[in-house]
């Protein structure tokens, strides 16, 4: 009996220690997701939404993601992710991480005037409209950072990067950022049970910006959730109608200044931010 007794505690603390992994992400041991894990740390992020010149978007992509994911990464930035927005045919949207202000200075300064920039400018800035509707952002808390992908493998992904991936975007009044996350931490939990993974929760870096030569928004601050759906059929069936039924929700709240917006946003063929089957969290 004590034997029993004894096996039966240990088989409930082994399920405890596993919900508790898993709802926190620390779960991730497949060996491509064991090579990023000196990928962290991000403290600064941007929130980088582009207008594209008519019928150039797939261009403007493919030459970004030839160009400058390893680049930003051997400098000791990252490119989490870079994205089609849905909603916007000229939409191009890519997020990019610091480890600091200071780090975010020096290497802007040194790949815009460095010889790769250089290089392909000229081919990059003729096909873009404007590059101002930046957030600058920040993880909500440690746990709470960015996930960071492998990056797609040309060989095993043949088909590019899958999945779809939804940017929830909260405007909060000023000085109530904590007092909604909260409140909306049981909505962001629903979104997780209808098929959402996590991919981080971001607000506003409220700093001066010591690279004036690219611009941010000033007009925060702003909650970011992000999180990875499956496919459509998630999407469509599960998610959205969740999502919408949450808005009026949290907009009753009083803590907002206006309706959030959702963004959905189709990976472009190297993104590292996608559904990745090994990635859950």
């Amino acid at each position: 009996m004590l034997r029993y007794l004894i096996g039966s505690l240990l088989v409930m603390c082994s399920v405890m220690i596993c919900a508790q992994t898993n709802s926190t992400g620390d779960n991730r041991s497949h060996p491509r997701l064991d090579r990023v894990k000196h990928l962290k740390d991000f403290q600064v992020i941007e929130f980088r939404r582009y207008k594209i010149k008519e019928g150039e978007r797939e261009r403007f992509a493919r030459y970004f993601e030839s160009y400058f994911p390893e680049a930003f990464e051997q400098m000791g930035s990252i490119i989490f992710g870079h994205f089609f927005e849905r909603k916007r045919q000229d939409g191009f949207t890519w997020i990019r991480g610091f480890h600091n202000m200071d780090a975010r200075a020096a290497l802007n300064q040194a790949f815009y005037t460095g010889p790769l920039w250089k290089e392909h400018a000229l081919t990059m800035n003729e096909r873009l409209i404007d590059h101002t509707d930046v957030l600058l952002l920040q993880p909500l808390s440690p746990e709470r950072e960015i996930v960071v992908l492998p990056a797609v493998d040309p060989v095993t992904e043949e088909k590019g990067a899958q999945g779809i991936v939804v940017a929830q975007i909260f405007p909060v009044k000023a000085g109530s950022v904590e007092a909604f996350a909260r409140k909306a931490e049981e909505t962001f939990a629903g979104y997780h049970a209808a098929g959402a993974r996590d991919a981080g929760i971001l607000v506003t870096l409220d700093v001066p910006n010591n690279f004036p030569g690219l611009p941010f928004r000033t007009d925060g601050p702003y909650l970011v959730w992000l999180g990875i759906l499956k496919d459509n059929l998630t999407l469509e069936k599960q998610f959205k109608p969740l999502a919408e039924r949450a808005s009026p929700a949290l907009s009753g709240t009083g803590l907002l200044r206006d309706v959030p917006e959702l963004v959905i946003l189709d990976p472009a063929n190297r993104s590292r931010l996608r559904w990745l089957p090994e990635a859950a969290r």
